[in-house]
């Protein structure tokens, strides 16, 4: 795969490409789009393959016999993360952040509080309010450059109203691969408050070297409570297939979510299931190792021209493709940071702000693109803080 190939994303209805200048006010002929979390590569081959398989055979049906693609979900999940799953466990939603509402849906009630780790992904805080439920932030300590959970404090904020903690594992937008430890803290911290815990794992394949993620699902006594949220869609830069898994391993609360999903008349497209079952694969599989080694190469890349910008902190990434980068050492107002970045270096980067108590004074830059182009965004950026140097 050569994921130093530049293809011309502009007018693919991109969302990524096509709505920044729209959004952020930066120009689509010569800005930079690192702010919506996809990559600017293709998918392996056999994704390929399996949509050329569909557009030669031409007739776009119902889907049935789902077996296939299901053993295709265990197999990944034990081959590339040691967690035996269950095929009847397994419910396709319309992507996580549609499984996310699923479960707000199923196991809350209006007005019951959801408890976030923030700074947090600033989907799960949309659609907890867009549910009428309450968004229970539990603010995570920055420790010596990298965020930790604060579980000592975190029982003076809760008023047991609540119902649900989501977790983000590994953590959008730190980067943060939890220690089974801390998995072992959250899990505890579910089992004293009673809470549904929902463990969103969609970046779990995308793992730095040295760095090892464990499935929530490993981790003992929390199965009466769990609900795991797995994707391709992340990890093979398929989210406009919007499908993704919700893992269920108890079978009272995997009773409960059927119900409600068969309530709702939720069902999977065919394009997503036929593009999962290609990429959970072998092929699939040395694909991925090979864009995270590329990824990493990226994030060295970012990292050193960054951080030698006085005042600006790039965050250790330990996974994901998704560089989350400190303003506050400039000095700056949040506005005149976002503006030499937006306006001086013309790229759109996701606001801080959005994920929650603790972003304040930081932006989230996508690092999964052609190594010219993160190159290029580190020269804009060198240049538009260039009276700090």
């Amino acid at each position: 795969m050569n994921f130093d190939e530049i293809i011309d994303r502009k007018g693919t209805h991109s969302a990524k490409w096509d709505a920044m200048e729209a959004l952020y006010g930066v120009p689509a002929d010569e800005g930079i789009a690192m702010w919506v979390a996809d990559m600017d590569f293709r998918p392996p081959a056999c994704v390929q393959k399996a949509l050329q398989g569909m557009l030669d055979h031409g007739v776009y049906g119902y889907y049935a016999d789902d077996a296939s693609y299901r053993a295709a979900i265990c197999w990944w999940m034990k081959s590339r993360h040691n967690w035996e799953v269950d095929p009847a466990a397994i419910f396709t939603t319309h992507g996580l952040v549609n499984g996310t509402a699923m479960c707000v849906d199923t196991w809350t009630e209006k007005g019951d509080g959801v408890v976030l780790f923030t700074p947090v992904y600033h989907a799960f805080a949309k659609v907890i309010k867009a549910n009428n439920r309450r968004v229970v932030e539990c603010p995570m300590v920055l420790n010596n450059g990298r965020y930790e959970m604060d579980f000592d404090s975190y029982d003076d904020i809760l008023d047991g109203s609540e119902k649900m903690v989501v977790l983000c594992s590994p953590h959008n937008p730190g980067g943060r691969v939890w220690s089974r430890e801390e998995l072992e803290q959250v899990a505890e911290f579910a089992r004293k408050h009673d809470l549904i815990l929902v463990s969103d794992e969609i970046h779990h394949d995308i793992v730095m070297p040295g760095q090892k993620h464990t499935a929530m699902a490993l981790i003992d006594n929390i199965e009466d409570r769990l609900v795991m949220m797995t994707a391709t869609t992340k990890t093979f830069n398929i989210a406009g297939s919007h499908s993704g898994n919700v893992i269920i391993p108890d079978e009272k609360l995997r009773a409960e979510f059927a119900q409600r999903m068969m309530g709702l008349g939720l069902s999977p497209n065919s394009f997503g299931l036929f593009m999962a079952e290609a990429a959970y694969s072998p092929e699939g599989a040395a694909w991925v190792d090979e864009m995270v080694a590329y990824l990493d190469g990226n994030r060295k890349v970012f990292d050193a021209g960054v951080n030698s910008i006085p005042g600006l902190q790039s965050m250790d990434l330990q996974s994901t493709y998704l560089a989350w980068v400190d303003f506050e050492g400039t000095g700056m107002s949040r506005d005149e940071f976002t503006r030499r970045v937006e306006k001086d270096a013309k790229i759109a980067a996701n606001h801080g702000p959005t994920f929650g108590t603790g972003g304040e004074s930081f932006m989230r830059f996508n690092l999964a693109t052609p190594r010219a182009i993160v190159e290029d965004a580190v020269a804009r950026l060198q240049k538009a803080f260039a009276d700090l140097q």
